[in-house]
């Protein structure tokens, strides 16, 4: 634990460097509710973090400077964006302000003394999480000792929030209060570039897929298959592990586990075995079996497959905890998904503008796949800014094109901050719009969002759907666009 929080019962300064990311802006609230003085700065703040931050009344300075430490703070939280060089970095080292990543001190701060439950996987943690989340609230209802804390990497509907803290019970005797956290697989700091999740010590975990990402930090996926097994081996024997079973990398990192391991599917083998799923707009409803026999009838307000294993997960890990499959499937049935996940942001003159916060070239498959079970029968739209550190690089670019010939018409913009990117690994947008025209799916390659929006909203007719695929603000077109639609229309 930082020297400056160690026995300390007194409020302390704390800032947080690169404080707009969304596990950085949600220990900023966590801090903050302890009753800590909390300040940050960032390069450029967004929504929805810098809705949440506003809310919450924690300042954040534009652009990085020496001046925003100043008093100097009790300790320094440096995120995992931040490299040698930044100013306020370079401040921190000068001067001896005492610094920790947002991970260590997560733990020290908040997982110490609670059971900690971690969702881990390439794809589908924040949705995971979220929905586990709700299982507990729901099911605290009834019994209180459910009623969890959580830090999640995006806002859940359900809460308003990305973060949730409750108060230890006085009595230490008592059983230990569930605190479920969003593992990540990406570096912890400039200091410190081993996966976040390991500083998590799950108690039970959900490791949902394995796949190669994050190519700025893994140098292929035998790397990446190597922190998931490590996560793994962290986890106690009397603990549990809730693991997809369609994946022959998850059942690699899985293998040597000490722990109890519970598949989870469409296997006829697996532990929690998902059968009958079919689809009614965008409801999903599919049965749970649990070793064989019945466990439940489960529906949820969103489509796509992805997410009714998403879900599954969840009451898989809820269940084994205790978690009655009542309380499941009444929280499933009323899951009101995370923002920036299938987020429908406007319906202007029959068109319909979809966010969802795309990084892979995977989840951007299983997004427009969720989108044609939803919108049957309507002309899909997929504009794409390659953002990520993984869709910026041309390693996936074949997997990219596949994934947005799902798609009827396709718009692409330059690769965000491509000068970032070595030219030897950086990818060509026009490379993958001529890709996508030889598969028969018009598309095009655009500066910017300003640009996108005015080639698009001509072009759109009613009934169209137009998901647009970014992990960052994407020149505010998710303002722009609607702001287009409403002058057309």
């Amino acid at each position: 634990m930082p020297e400056a929080l160690k026995n300390s019962k007194s409020s302390k300064h704390i800032h947080l460097i690169g404080i707009c990311g969304t596990a950085m802006a949600s220990l900023a609230g966590m801090l903050a509710q302890q009753g800590h003085r909390v300040t940050g700065s960032d390069a450029a703040a967004y929504p929805p973090m810098s809705d949440l931050l506003a809310a919450l009344e924690i300042p954040v300075y534009e652009p990085y400077g020496v001046a925003n430490l100043e008093p100097a703070p009790d300790l320094v939280v440096v995120g995992n964006a931040i490299s040698r060089g930044n100013v306020e970095l370079e401040h921190v080292l000068d001067t001896r302000i005492p610094f920790c990543s947002m991970a260590a001190l997560l733990h020290d701060e908040f997982l110490v003394g609670r059971e900690s439950l971690v969702v881990a996987g390439t794809h589908g943690k924040t949705t995971t999480t979220s929905m586990l989340a709700w299982i507990y609230e729901v099911a605290s209802r009834t019994t209180p000792g459910f009623a969890p804390s959580f830090l999640i990497g995006g806002v859940a509907e359900n809460f308003g929030s990305s973060f949730m803290v409750r108060p230890r019970p006085a009595d230490p005797a008592a059983p230990r209060q569930p605190f479920l956290i969003e593992g990540d697989e990406y570096d912890t700091a400039f200091f410190d570039k081993g996966p976040k999740f390991l500083h998590y010590f799950p108690d039970a975990a959900i490791l949902t897929h394995v796949e190669f990402d994050h190519a700025d930090i893994y140098a292929n996926l035998d790397a990446v298959k190597t922190a998931f097994k490590r996560l793994v081996n962290l986890i106690p024997r009397r603990g549990r592990l809730i693991a997809y079973d369609r994946s022959e990398n998850v059942t690699e990192c899985v293998a040597r586990a000490f722990c109890a391991v519970e598949r989870y599917g469409f296997e006829r083998y697996s532990h929690w075995h998902v059968r009958d799923m079919w689809h009614e707009g965008s409801m999903t409803h599919w049965t749970v079996e649990r070793a064989g026999e019945f466990f439940a009838e489960l529906s949820l307000p969103m489509a796509g497959e992805h997410n009714a294993m998403n879900a599954t997960a969840a009451a898989a890990l809820a269940a084994g905890q205790g978690v009655p499959a009542t309380a499941i499937a009444e929280a499933l049935l009323t899951f009101r998904s995370v923002k920036r996940r299938l987020e429908v942001r406007a319906e202007i003159g029959g068109v319909t503008v979809i966010d969802d916060f795309a990084h892979h070239p995977t989840a951007i498959r299983e997004t427009l796949r969720a989108l044609r079970a939803a919108y049957s029968g309507r002309r899909l739209w997929a504009v794409l800014e390659p953002r990520s550190n993984t869709l910026r690089r041309n390693v996936f670019a074949k997997a990219l094109v596949e994934s947005l010939a799902l798609a009827d018409r396709t718009m692409l913009a330059a690769v965000f901050k491509s000068e970032n990117i070595p030219v030897a690994e950086r990818l060509h947008p026009e490379e993958i719009a001529a890709g996508l025209e030889r598969l028969g799916v018009p598309s095009g390659v655009y500066a910017d969002a300003d640009a996108i929006v005015g080639g698009l909203v001509p072009q759109l007719e009613p009934g169209d759907v137009v998901a647009i695929l970014s992990n960052g603000g994407f020149g505010g077109i998710y303002e722009k666009l609607p702001a287009a639609l409403r002058k057309r229309f």
